[in-house]
This record gives C-alpha cells, sequence and structure tokens, in this order.
C-alpha cells in the first residue's frame, strides 16, 4: 500500500471514529416544525422617541426575554434578525394566543396626577388625556409624571387580612420614586374624596388603578418609594400578568408579529418517522443500483456513502445545526447527490482502462480520479454556491435546507475523494479483483456505453431542432403561468393557513358554508391529506382564529391545530421581491463563475439551460395548481445548482476533447463528449431519483411539493445540460473567434525557446 494510500486510509478511519462518537453521544437539535412549537418574527417600529435601530432593538429583546422567561417556556430562543426584527422560538407552545399578548404588548406604563372628573369643564382644563376609570367613569388627567421605566420591581400578591383580594405592590429606582413621593404628595394637598385626590395609573392608554391617597399622608409629604401597591378587581393571572408587563418594563419600540408559526408535535414526529423510512429506502435503493452497475467498486462506494451519511451527520450535529423540515429533506437528497463524484471517477476509470490496452486496473483507477477531478470541483462548488444563496437570502427554515445541502456537498466529497479512493485503491491491488472482470465492475465498459458507442448517434447535426423543442416547452410552461396563474403560498401574498384535524370527517362544502356563516366568508377550504382541513385567509389574528377553529370543532368533533401559518403583508412583500433577488443573484453569480472556468460561449450556454429549467419548473407547478413557496424556492435553486452541474461536466469533457484535437469541429467534439458523458448523467441521476422517489412517496404531505419540483427540475435539468446547453454553445460558436483551448502541460515538463534540450543518451528514467 502507497504511502498516499496509507494516508487516507487512516485520515478516514480517523474521521469515521469521531463521527460515530458523536452520533451515539449527542443529540440533534431539532427546529420547532420537527418538535412542534410556535415561531414568531416581530418587526420593531420606530416610536414618538426613539428610533428603530440595532441598539434599541437589542433592548427590546432583552425585555422581551424577560417576559419570556416568565411565561415559563422550556428553552425559548430570541435573536435579532437584521436592524429591527426579533425572531421568538418557543417550543411545545401550541396555542400563542397567551405568549402573543404579553409579547406584542407595549405596556406603556405612566402615572399621572387626577386634574378632577371627566366633565366638559374639566376636560378643557386638562393637559392629559382623559379616559374612563375601574368603573368606567371618566377622568380628566394630568400629563404623564413618571413612566414605567422607573420602576424597579413589581410582585403579585394576595392581600388577605385587608380584604384587598390581588394586588400588585411597586418598587421604584431612586430618582424615580422621588418623583413619586412629590406626586402623591400634591395628590393629598387636596380633601378626602375629592377626585383630585387620586393618582391614575395607566397601561396602553387604560386606567388599571386609580387609588386613593391615604387621608395619613400629609401634604407635600407623599409616599416613600416601596410602599405603593395597586388595588383592583384583579384576579390572580390578571395580577401576576401585570406584574410580569410592569417588571419587565416598557418595551423601548413598538412591535408587531409579522409571521408566526406553529407546527403540532404530532406532525414534527410524522415528519421524522416519513423522512427516515425515506433516506433508508432510497440510499438502499441507490447502493443496489450502483452496486449493479458498477460491481465490487460499485459495492465499495455504497459502503463510502453509508460513511457519508454517518460523516455528514455528526458535522450538523456537532455544529449544533438546527434541523429543519426541508433540511432533513436537504440531507436526505444529499446521500443521492453524494453518489455523483464516484460515478465520475468511475467511467473515467472505465474509459481509461478501454482506451489503453494493458493497462492496469490501479493505474486506471488513479487516473479516473485524476481526470475526474475537474470535474467535481467544479460541480460541487456550483452546488455550493446554491446553498450559500440559500442560506444569505431565504428565510426560515429554507436557511436550514442551504446549511444541510452545504455540509451534504463537503461531506460527499471527502466520501468520495478520501474514504471511497482508499477502499478501492486497497481492493485494485488485489490479482483477483483485477484478472475477474465481471467482479471489479471498471474492466468493462458497460452497457449504456457499448451500445452508443456501437450506435454512435449524431446528436447535433442539426442543433436549431432541439431549441426549436425547448422553446416550444417555454411556451407550454409560460401559457401556464399566464393561464392558470402562479398560485404563491401565503408565505408571498400574506395571511394565515392553518390545517386542522378533526375527530369526524368534515366536507369541504360543509366547512366553507360553516365559516361563511360564522364571518369568515374569505376563508379558502382545501383538503390536506388524511382528511385534514386547510384554511385560507386573509389577515386573522389569534382570537379570531381560535372561534374559526371552534366552528369547524362543531362540526367535525375534537378539532386539533396541525399547523399555523401567518404571514404580515408587509413581509409577504419582502418575501417574494427577496425570491426574485435570490433568483437573479443565482443566475449572474452561477455566470460568473462559469465564465471564469469556461469559455464565455459555455458559460452562456449553461445560464441559458438553467433559466430554460426555472421556467419549465414555475410552468409545471402553474399548470398543476401546486403552491409556490418557500420550500419551493428551495427546491428551485437546488435545481439551479444540479442543472449547472449536469452542464459543468459536459462542457468540462468538451474543453479536454477539444484541447487534445484542436483541429477538429466543435460540433464533432461536442458529440463525442455528449457520449461519453451520458453514462455519468443516466446513472447520477438514477441515484438522486431514487431518493425524491422515496421523498415524494414516503415523506408525507409536508415533503411532497418539494420532492415533486426537485423531481421535475433534476428530469428537466438532465435533459437541458444536452439537449439545450450544447446547441446553444454551438450556435455561439458560430459566431465566436476565439481560439480552441489549450491543452494541458504535463507537470514539470517545458518547451519553447527557454526549454532544456535533454541528452540524447539520457531515456528520462528517474530513480
Amino acid at each position: 500500500m502507497t504511502r498516499a494510500t496509507t494516508v487516507r486510509a487512516v485520515l478516514a478511519a480517523a474521521v469515521l471514529l469521531v463521527s460515530v462518537l458523536i452520533t451515539l453521544t449527542m443529540s440533534p437539535r431539532l427546529g420547532l416544525d420537527l418538535q412542534g412549537g410556535t415561531r414568531m418574527v416581530l418587526q420593531a417600529t420606530d416610536s414618538t422617541t426613539t428610533k428603530a435601530d440595532r441598539e434599541s432593538t437589542d433592548r427590546t429583546l432583552e425585555v422581551l426575554r424577560l417576559r419570556i422567561d416568565s411565561l415559563g417556556v422550556a428553552e425559548p430562543t430570541l435573536t435579532r434578525s437584521g436592524e429591527d426584527r426579533i425572531i421568538v422560538e418557543l417550543p411545545d407552545v401550541q396555542d400563542p394566543r397567551k405568549a402573543a399578548e404579553v409579547i406584542g404588548r407595549t405596556a406603556q406604563l405612566s402615572f399621572h396626577a387626577v386634574q378632577g372628573p371627566g366633565t366638559e369643564q374639566e376636560k378643557s382644563k386638562a393637559v392629559g388625556p382623559t379616559l374612563p376609570d375601574e368603573e368606567g367613569r371618566p377622568l380628566a388627567l394630568g400629563p404623564a409624571r413618571l413612566t414605567g421605566a422607573g420602576v424597579k420591581d413589581a410582585g403579585a400578591s394576595f392581600d388577605a387580612q385587608q380584604g384587598a383580594g390581588w394586588t400588585v405592590a411597586l418598587d421604584f429606582h431612586k430618582s424615580a420614586g422621588r418623583d413619586w413621593t412629590r406626586l402623591t404628595g400634591e395628590a393629598a394637598c387636596h380633601p378626602a374624596q375629592d377626585e383630585r385626590r387620586r393618582v391614575a395609573i395607566v397601561l396602553d392608554d387604560q386606567v388599571i388603578s386609580s387609588p386613593q391617597v391615604a387621608p395619613s399622608v400629609g401634604c407635600n409629604v407623599g409616599l416613600p418609594s416601596g410602599s405603593t401597591q395597586i388595588t383592583g378587581s384583579f384576579g390572580a393571572d390578571e395580577a401576576r400578568d401585570l406584574a410580569l408587563l410592569i417588571k419587565g418594563g416598557a418595551l423601548p419600540l413598538p412591535v408587531e408579529i409579522v409571521e408566526q408559526r406553529t407546527v403540532g408535535p404530532t406532525l414534527g414526529a410524522a415528519a421524522i418517522d416519513a423522512s427516515a423510512r425515506a433516506a433508508l429506502i432510497g440510499a438502499a435503493a441507490t447502493a443496489l443500483f450502483i452496486t449493479f452497475v458498477y460491481r465490487l467498486f460499485g459495492a465499495l462506494a455504497a459502503v463510502a456513502l453509508a460513511a457519508y451519511g454517518v460523516v455528514s451527520y455528526a458535522a450538523l450535529v456537532a455544529l449544533g445545526v438546527t434541523l429543519t423540515l426541508p433540511g432533513l429533506a436537504g440531507f436526505v437528497l444529499a446521500i443521492g447527490m453524494a453518489v455523483d463524484a464516484n460515478v465520475l471517477v468511475f467511467e473515467r476509470a472505465r474509459e481509461e482502462y478501454a482506451e489503453r490496452s494493458g493497462r492496469s486496473l490501479r493505474s486506471a483507477m488513479t487516473a479516473g480520479f485524476r481526470n475526474a477531478w475537474s470535474a467535481v470541483a467544479d460541480s460541487n462548488v456550483t452546488t455550493l454556491i446554491a446553498a450559500g444563496l440559500l442560506f444569505f437570502l431565504g428565510s426560515g427554515p429554507v436557511k436550514g435546507f442551504g446549511v444541510t445541502l452545504a455540509i451534504g456537498v463537503l461531506a460527499s466529497m471527502f466520501s468520495a475523494l478520501v474514504i471511497a479512493r482508499a477502499l478501492t485503491e486497497m481492493a485494485s491491488r488485489s490479482r483477483f479483483v483485477s484478472d475477474y472482470r465481471g467482479v471489479n465492475g471498471i474492466a468493462r465498459p458497460g452497457r449504456v456505453r457499448t451500445w452508443l458507442a456501437r450506435r454512435d448517434p449524431q446528436l447535433f447535426r442539426s442543433p436549431r431542432r432541439w431549441l426549436l423543442i425547448s422553446t416550444a416547452l417555454i411556451t407550454v410552461a409560460v401559457l401556464g403561468i399566464v393561464v392558470r396563474g402562479v398560485n404563491l403560498g401565503v408565505e408571498f401574498t400574506g395571511g394565515r393557513l392553518v390545517e386542522y384535524s378533526t375527530s369526524r370527517p368534515v366536507d369541504v362544502e360543509t366547512a366553507r358554508t360553516a365559516l361563511a356563516g360564522a364571518g369568515f366568508g374569505d376563508a379558502e377550504v382545501t383538503t390536506a391529506g388524511a382528511g385534514d382541513l386547510s384554511v385560507r385567509t386573509g389577515d386573522l389574528d389569534n382570537h379570531q382564529e381560535h372561534a374559526l377553529r371552534a366552528v369547524l370543532a362543531e362540526e367535525g368533533g375534537h378539532t386539533t391545530k396541525v399547523r399555523d401559518e401567518l404571514i404580515g403583508p408587509s413581509l409577504g412583500d419582502e418575501l417574494r421581491r427577496n425570491a426574485l433577488i435570490a433568483l437573479a443573484v443565482a443566475v449572474l453569480v452561477q455566470l460568473a463563475y462559469l465564465a471564469v472556468r469556461f469559455r464565455w460561449t459555455f458559460a452562456l450556454a449553461s445560464v441559458a439551460a438553467l433559466v430554460h429549467d426555472v421556467i419549465l419548473l414555475v410552468g409545471a407547478f402553474a399548470w398543476l395548481g401546486r403552491t409556490v413557496d418557500g420550500i419551493f424556492l428551495a427546491a428551485l435553486l437546488t435545481v439551479i445548482g444540479y442543472s449547472v452541474n449536469d452542464s459543468v461536466v459536459v462542457f468540462d469533457r468538451v474543453r479536454e476533447l477539444w484541447a487534445k484535437a484542436r483541429r477538429e469541429s466543435v460540433t464533432t467534439i461536442a458529440n463525442r463528449a455528449v457520449l461519453q458523458t451520458v453514462p455519468r448523467t443516466v446513472n447520477t441521476g438514477m441515484g438522486a431519483l431514487f431518493i425524491l422517489a422515496a421523498l415524494a412517496v414516503l415523506g408525507g404531505d409536508s415533503l411532497a411539493d418539494f420532492a415533486l419540483a426537485l423531481l421535475i427540475g433534476i428530469c428537466v435539468g438532465t435533459y437541458s445540460s444536452v439537449l439545450t446547453a450544447v446547441p446553444v454553445a454551438l450556435t455561439l460558436e458560430r459566431s465566436s473567434k476565439a481560439p480552441p483551448p489549450a491543452r494541458k502541460r504535463a507537470p514539470g515538463r517545458t518547451s519553447g525557446a527557454g526549454a532544456k534540450r535533454r541528452d540524447p543518451r539520457d531515456n528520462g528514467a528517474r530513480v
């Protein structure tokens, strides 16, 4: 065994050992869509005194953290997003009404002198607001003398001795305490029972208490800080909530809930089980397929594929990546994509073995790894670009998909170039493996390659024929977008989408009629699989959603909320705009990368095929009436990476062959390159299709559209990388004056005037 093989084997064993230890000792961090709970996005807005910037938003976040901690939610997560947004994740919270009330209230607490009853005469004299007291009688108030920011502490207690019931005790900061003493001292200068002897405590423009200053308090003496109690007709929960709001203080900025997602724990558990089954069945089918095609070396690649799964999962756990439902799908999908590098290497090794008679299996495999490196690197870089765009331009679960896809790509390269290479190099040294061609799977060219070599079809005698077919497909897709329209999800339009499970089956028309009769006339009711109901409405707050659920419960018995998505209209516009920006940036970044790595004609042709795939996929979803949402955007950007991946492999071979035969026509070269890469394209596509078919069938409703989009995208991308990108490149080459690519020189060799002449007696051999 060579030193390089030994190093790869030791490195692979070390990484696998660490990965197994991480897998056995650490648990993954599950997102709310997998463990159940509520996720809110709060938008901070400017107040009259404070601008919504990074600093003020951070102060608002800390106030919210105090409030949420007091709610008793296990392991809540609060993070700032951008300059003025706060993301709140509340595990196991299925009814967000109470949390939304406590979180979203601005809690503007203020203390006012009472200037008299709220008669017209007193109103005209009042400098502050006129508000009803606890009994509904109007009071004319003076200006705010101090605010809730001056409150040091607040606590709820039950006063059984004096019969005051539940009260809230206040303790002020030092400077605010002096203001409080001055305020109560001025009130004490008025006679008992006079309205002006009262002090009004106002919370969010509502008088929550307006106590009389006790007769024992002297004029201009006032109450000291720490001896104030708010009394009223409080229940236990009301007193605790009020103390919580006051203790937390007023929010520095008003906040508005612009996004809210609630997922039931049963849906998350079902999604995990379905994804696990899809991963096992899809991976097993993929392993059997590559074993059938590449025999022993295919079986070794399957072993490396299993190692990839362990390494990738361990990386996700060790890095603390939050695993979301799309992220879980991305992890499963990357298993199929991990086969790509192995297929590229094996096909190149087959070519090397067939082209040079007498070549050993070991040298053919070494040449296969060396010659496939360029295509492997370029194709994986394009997928990493798509993953990066998902992370930086996506939102919520889409970011998780981008992270898992990126980790999957890096782990797949390690699996193919280190683990699989170490295994195949050790196997290729065996005389038994080398002598029996039916065992190793590399010494025979393969059925697809043999059939193509025998038939030698001339695919590009008339490139315009393929361009006409692509144009016709694009026309059909555009007609679907124009005629049927794109069914944008709530994420892009704003509104609320709630999925319910009822104990008794409820017909869609019955549910729609019942909701219309209860005042929800704009509700769109559809089935959501397994007899569940999906209700989509416009602006609907949490109390209205509770009333809507009660209406469905009258028809369907016990009604459980399975999934809940609320998107504000402003956020919907922003997400829709960001989706278009993401697509535009994806196209431009891929074009720039390909232009650097390849000829401009190849780059432009690859991007043309990419745009072709995007239009066809959107058109297909328009004709099928499927929802286009953030998960679809993740699938679309993945298809972009896959499409460019395929085109890169084809054009990498064109560049290589053209450099070796610069006098041949580019049409002949392109035809030969396509025929040589078709086995790789077919075998890689089959590996991904096994995984996606398993996700589509077994992944449940949550992943059905995602898997369908990728299935369509991979089929369309496989077609376009050959029969759209290549014809476009050939058409562009007719007007290009750039010379054919230069042949790569072997390392260590020189030519030209500066080349050193070798002694004729020197045969070049070195020890």
